[in-house]
């Protein structure tokens, strides 16, 4: 098991999911699951609905326009004004007559792609690329899965509106057949009726295709953010940084740490010690502190260490082996000393205060 995954790691093969970090990165991109299927099905469906909806509107508006121009223009006279002013109102009637379709289908586009994608704003599409000029790779991009993907569902689709186009017209046969019996308003209100039932059927069956056109494209999208596992090894360096160069920073931050600390110890009032291998530098202000703090304190060679200064600083030493290891492993630096230690702490203050003839 050990050498099959040391083998993928070594090939960089991608047999790992996407984390949320390239998942990030890719949609910055504009990298995202879309299915322009789905739009266009959405679109088309609403559109055909809406007209459904509005028909009476569509009859009413389109039979007075035909009747002012038939009955009230034809025999009027044309001079430039009047021509410009008929221009503007038919203008407004047929602006009138598309605008709940217009309107309705970019509603439907904007709500489809945000339902897709969210709210995603990218400029990263419209920069200029050399590679695209690329004809090697642009008839390898030819003869590709997904050209072949995609020229199958155009197959697909064309089948499934010719046999939809044939299938409903083929069922209304004898009814087209009699159509030269029906006065203009029944044939006009056919040959309506049967489009709008055609292109719902249509619209319905290209949104069930679209589905599934979603569905590939969220597959072939997964499919191509995969990571292999040294991508995620390389992921995860980058945001968590070299441990190399972690472990100098932190080894750096101990030095500064320790300097600091070390800056300190003259200004103890007494260091306590094991007598080697511990050493608690104390402070005491009577009139800062409630109970002396501990400053300084080491192990070890950081332990003779803080004794070295405190000699050269003049600070008096004490050995107390036990009052030097409880402080030690009961106190951080900058912690006041344990409640129960106050009166060892105490004497010994007292002491070093004695010798150095003053109180606090």
């Amino acid at each position: 098991m050990k050498l099959q995954l040391d083998l993928q790691l070594f090939s960089g093969e991608k047999t790992e999911k996407a984390t949320p970090k390239k998942r990030q990165d890719t949609r910055k991109k504009g990298q995202v699951v879309k299915s322009a299927e789905l739009s266009g099905a959405s679109i088309l469906l609403f559109v055909f609905l809406i007209m459904m909806v509005f028909s009476n509107f569509y009859k009413e508006r389109i039979v007075r326009l035909f009747t002012d121009i038939f009955i009230n223009r034809l025999s009027m006279e044309i001079t430039g004004e009047n021509v410009m002013a008929l221009m503007m109102r038919y203008g407004i009637e047929v602006l009138l007559l598309i605008a709940p379709v217009l309107l309705g289908a970019v509603l439907v586009a904007l709500i489809v792609n945000y339902m897709q994608v969210g709210f995603l704003l990218v400029g990263e599409g419209l920069k200029p690329k050399l590679e695209k000029l690329d004809p090697i790779k642009g008839f390898k991009n030819i003869f590709s899965l997904r050209s072949l993907v995609e020229f199958a569902k155009s197959i697909l689709k064309m089948s499934i509106i010719g046999y939809l186009v044939y299938s409903t017209i083929k069922g209304y046969q004898s009814d087209i057949a009699s159509l030269s019996h029906f006065s203009l308003d029944a044939i006009l209100h056919f040959a309506a009726s049967i489009t709008l039932s055609l292109g719902i059927k249509i619209a319905a069956a290209l949104m069930i295709l679209a589905i599934f056109d979603y569905m590939y494209q969220k597959y072939d999208h997964e499919k191509k953010i995969r990571m292999s596992k040294q991508d995620i090894k390389d992921e995860y360096k980058k945001m968590e940084g070299d441990p190399l160069i972690k472990g100098k920073i932190r080894e750096r931050q101990r030095r500064m740490a320790m300097q600091r600390m070390m800056q300190e110890v003259p200004n103890a009032d007494v260091i306590i010690t094991n007598p080697t291998h511990f050493a608690v530098a104390l402070k005491y202000e009577g009139s800062e502190m409630e109970a002396p703090q501990i400053i300084a304190k080491g192990q070890d060679y950081v332990a003779l260490r803080i004794k070295e200064i405190a000699k050269e600083n003049g600070v008096i030493t004490m050995e107390n082996k036990p009052l030097a290891r409880a402080l030690f492993q009961r106190a951080e630096i900058g912690d006041a000393i344990p409640a129960d230690l106050f009166q060892a702490v105490a004497e010994v203050l007292a002491y070093v205060y004695k010798l150095k003839g003053r109180t606090k």
